[in-house]
C-alpha cells in the first residue's frame, strides 16, 4: 500500500500537474511529473469511467499503485507524478502494465 504522505489528494495538486507538469506519453498510460518542495514523492492515479466499470476502473488503479509501491525506492525523490489510464490499458497484462511504468519513468529520467 502506498503511504499516506505518498499520495496526491488535492484537486489543486492535479491541476498543477495537468497545468504544468512534463508529461511523458505511451500508448496506453500517461506520466506527468513535476518537481515538489518536499523530500519525497508523491503519487496520483487517475482512471476514467471511460475504462470500463467499477471493477475494472479499481483493478488498473490497484495494479498501477502495486507497481509503483516496488518501483518507489529507486526512484528519484522530490516530484509529484500522476499516471493517467488510457484506453486499452485494462487488456494488458501486469507485467505488461509494470514495463511500461518502467519504460515511462525512464523516460522521465526518475
Amino acid at each position: 500500500m502506498i503511504r499516506r504522505k505518498w499520495r496526491l489528494r488535492h484537486r489543486d495538486d492535479f491541476q498543477r500537474l495537468r497545468n504544468d507538469g512534463v508529461p511523458h506519453r505511451h500508448r496506453s498510460l500517461l506520466l506527468s511529473i513535476s518537481p515538489n518542495q518536499f523530500g519525497h514523492n508523491r503519487y496520483g492515479f487517475i482512471v476514467s469511467k471511460q475504462l470500463g466499470n467499477a471493477v475494472v476502473r479499481n483493478r488498473i488503479r490497484r495494479q498501477l499503485r502495486d507497481i509503483v509501491r516496488r518501483r518507489h525506492p529507486a526512484l528519484k525523490p522530490g516530484f509529484d507524478m500522476v499516471f493517467i489510464a488510457r484506453s486499452g490499458i485494462a487488456e494488458q497484462p501486469f507485467a505488461q502494465i509494470e514495463r511500461i511504468v518502467l519504460d515511462l519513468t525512464r523516460r522521465a529520467e526518475l
